[in-house]
């Protein structure tokens, strides 16, 4: 009996180690991103295999779905399916295309144990159903290359879906900063995987003309290339040929591409070819900083209508879809309101204002875009002056324009920027790479409901959805455009496809976790939550105590030995205490392993910086400066003349004009109120305090301080060294800041700012 019990243990021990050996999955979780309206989970399941029959109907859409799908299956699984048009008793996939009451995007889908089917009354309809059915499979299924120890397994369910607004979208800015065809094909395809219907593809701006026109070549050669701050140039665009190239491959994955060609205002890039378009003449160049350029299409001129039509005549062929899209924000009326031609015009057409005139432009553009077949859709400004007679309306600036527009019963698409702006912060600004601003986390971007609670009844029905709008200032390579996007894009997919009721954030985070091992094997760079809480540098007199949280919940680890922290590292879950210098590593861990970047935490015990007994003779700081143009620190090095100055509020534009550029080496003296630790933030390029360089920003945007560290100080006056370089990094200039260093007593909710008047010497 004893050696029975010994082999029955080896026995199966060894079917154990045998199991574990296959590698093979159980059965995936019915995780399905976005969240089906009704879903049922049945018993059983039903396995893809080298032998199942792809039944399709023949239509060509629906065979190049058909490759799209067994492309999948090639490169993850290596076999392709049989496509055929008969339906066999068992082991198949059959699509069934059937009229009736479903509509354009509506599909049912059925697993059952002899095999999938799929019906829908549209291919849109039909293809959705299918990329519901791959997200039921393994996540390998997104793999580019083949692996071996997956089942292509997936659970018994009976799903009947449709899409609560039928506009589903992402805006990508591709002005600001410009990216290649294949990045936005791999954004095409995952957006096709979570069911968007819409790319609206930004091409036109004051920074850049990404949009080859034949008839202005000018438009590219000069208006496609800007000077940036530090003297290198920057530039691309998309010839015709690779416009048709995205909108083929959109299409194939049943997006729609919506143009965008600004106007009247956010011209300044197609002025600097054609000047004669604009009010003043010009000469202009290329904008190398973010905002608003005042110069804009002269609004009075025959040649500038001709010059639009003639775009419009070339863009419209290469954009199938219906609606066209013009911009019309932010346009300043500063030109108009001096230009004899813009005032004649007025006078002409009986306009009382600006605003006016604005409308009148925007309604002769919507004639040229009807005439064309076009629909004409604009940013919510289009609303001032009155609002073209068939203009769709994208809400930016809150949900007002939206209400506005769908009270006089046109058709809105609901952008706010408290909820869908991708370009916003997604965690704490001292931390995460240099953003515009804003903060909008995953858990807010799921929670947006587009329809505004003052729109009911009919009213509610012209909200056709919403969309994700990425603005790329400060997006300066393609890893930067993902780590904003995602996944944040997703969440408002969800938005976009699933009724209210049936939405559940804690639930969306559950079902996201294979979704990010899908965006794994499309090489995606999603944003994954950094610990926050204390800065990289924390000191303390006594003891330190690091808190850590993160924006959305997920496990943290950390290590106090100087190695990284990996996935097997020590679980954060309590604050941790310390007494004695330490470096603390700590990152975050996703449910299936992949981590975010370290954060790496000097503990110092340090004594309280003495104070000094300075003899203080004026308010301000007093040092150097010398004129032109210095990127890093060690460029004043090379400075052979310099200007002595002591920089007050009065004297301060000498060294800090945008259109000046310089760099200066202050000197002085701060109050601190009473002994403490102090986190200190700064916006200059260098801060000291006595011979200690606590803060260094040199050579980074200077938007947002992410270099905030803490120090012990006594009470009283400490010495203070700045170094400050007005230059223009990144698009944005350092005159653009307020020269002040802000500084909280650790335990404190405010900073309490430092202005230049405060200082002394």
């Amino acid at each position: 009996m004893k050696k029975l019990k010994i082999n029955f243990f080896i026995l199966v021990s060894a079917m154990v180690l045998a199991a574990c050996s296959t590698g093979k999955k159980e059965v995936p979780q019915v995780a399905v991103v976005p969240q089906p309206n009704k879903l049922v989970k049945a018993e059983g399941t039903f396995t893809v295999n080298a032998k199942t029959t792809f039944v399709i109907p023949e239509n060509k859409a629906l065979n190049s779905t058909a490759g799209l799908v067994n492309m999948r299956f090639k490169q993850a699984a290596g076999f392709e399916l049989t496509v055929a048009q008969q339906k066999p008793a068992k082991n198949f996939i059959a699509v069934e295309l059937a009229k009736g009451s479903m509509g354009d995007e509506a599909y049912e889908l059925e697993v059952a144990k002899e095999g999938v089917t799929i019906k829908a009354a549209t291919e849109r309809g039909a293809f959705y159903g299918l990329i519901t059915m791959l997200q039921l499979l393994p996540a390998e299924i997104e793999r580019t290359t083949q692996v071996s120890d997956v089942d292509w397994t997936m659970a018994c369910v009976t799903i009947k879906d449709a899409p609560r607004f039928v506009w589903r979208g992402m805006h990508l800015d591709v002005c600001r900063h410009f990216v290649p065809v294949d990045f936005i094909k791999k954004q095409l395809d995952v957006m096709a995987m979570f069911k968007m219907n819409t790319f609206h593809w930004h091409l036109t701006e004051d920074q850049g003309w990404r949009i080859e026109i034949k008839k202005y070549p000018k438009l590219t050669e000069l208006g496609g290339v800007r000077t940036e701050g530090d003297g290198s140039e920057y530039g691309g665009y998309y010839t015709q040929e690779e416009i048709k190239e995205v909108v083929a491959y959109a299409s194939e994955r049943f997006i729609n591409v919506v143009p965008e060609i600004e106007l009247p205002g956010h011209a300044l890039a197609a002025l600097v070819g054609y000047p004669e378009l604009s009010c003043t003449g010009g000469p202009f160049k290329v904008r190398n900083v973010w905002g608003v350029e005042p110069d804009v299409y002269c609004a009075g001129k025959e040649e500038t209508f001709h010059f639009l039509e003639d775009v419009i005549d070339e863009v419209v062929p290469l954009f199938p879809y219906e609606y066209f899209h013009i911009g019309g924000d932010e346009c300043p009326k500063t030109r108009w309101e001096e230009c004899p031609d813009c005032q004649r015009r007025m006078r002409k057409e009986g306009l009382k204002d600006e605003h006016e005139l604005q409308s009148y432009f925007v309604q002769r553009i919507e004639k040229v875009l009807l005439a064309h077949g076009r629909k004409m859709i604009g940013w919510d400004e289009i609303l001032e002056g009155g609002l073209a007679p068939s203009a769709t309306v994208m809400s930016w600036r809150g949900e007002a324009g939206g209400i506005e527009a769908a009270k006089q019963g046109h058709d809105v698409v609901m952008t706010p920027g408290n909820w869908v702006y991708l370009d916003h912060y997604q965690g704490d600004s001292r931390f995460e790479p240099v953003a515009i601003g804003g903060y909008t986390t995953l858990e807010e971007s799921y929670g947006y409901n587009p329809v505004p609670a003052d729109l009911k009844g009919d009213m509610a029905k012209h909200v056709l959805g919403t969309q994700g709008n990425v603005w790329s200032e400060y997006m300066y390579t393609p890893e930067l455009f993902e780590y904003r996007i995602y996944p944040r894009i997703i969440a408002l997919a969800e938005v976009g496809w699933t009724e209210t009721a049936n939405k559940n954030y804690e639930d969306f985070l559950t079902r996201m976790n294979p979704q990010f091992e899908r965006l794994d094997y499309h090489n995606i760079n999603y944003h994954i939550p950094l610990p926050e809480g204390p800065v990289n540098v924390v000191a303390f007199t006594d003891q330190a105590t690091l808190d850590f949280s993160t924006t959305r919940p997920v496990k943290m680890v950390y290590t106090t030995d100087g190695t990284e922290p990996n996935a097997n590292s020590t679980v954060y879950e309590a604050p941790l205490t310390f007494t004695e210098n330490t470096t603390v590593k700590i990152r975050t861990v996703l449910n299936h392993g992949k981590m975010s970047k370290v954060r790496t935490i000097q503990v110092e015990k340090q004594t309280l910086k003495p104070a000094v007994d300075a003899k203080i003779t004026g308010t301000g700081l007093k040092g150097k400066y010398a004129e032109g143009t210095f990127i890093a620190v060690a460029d004043l090095d090379n400075v052979k003349s310099w200007k002595e100055i002591v920089v007050t509020s009065k004297s301060l534009p000498t060294i800090n004009k945008e259109a000046n550029p310089t760099g200066a080496i202050l000197e002085g003296y701060i109050t601190i109120p009473e002994d403490g630790i102090y986190e200190m933030q700064t916006n200059f390029d260098q801060f000291f305090i006595g011979d200690e360089l606590l803060i260094n920003n040199d050579k980074e945007v200077k938007r947002f301080s992410r270099n905030n560290k803490t120090i012990a100080l006594a009470k009283g006056t400490h010495p203070v060294k700045i170094v400050y370089l007005n230059n223009n990094i990144g698009g944005y200039p350092q005159s653009w800041n307020h020269f002040r260093i802000n500084y909280r007593k650790v335990g404190d909710e405010k900073f309490t700012d430092i202005k230049i008047d405060n200082y002394s010497y």
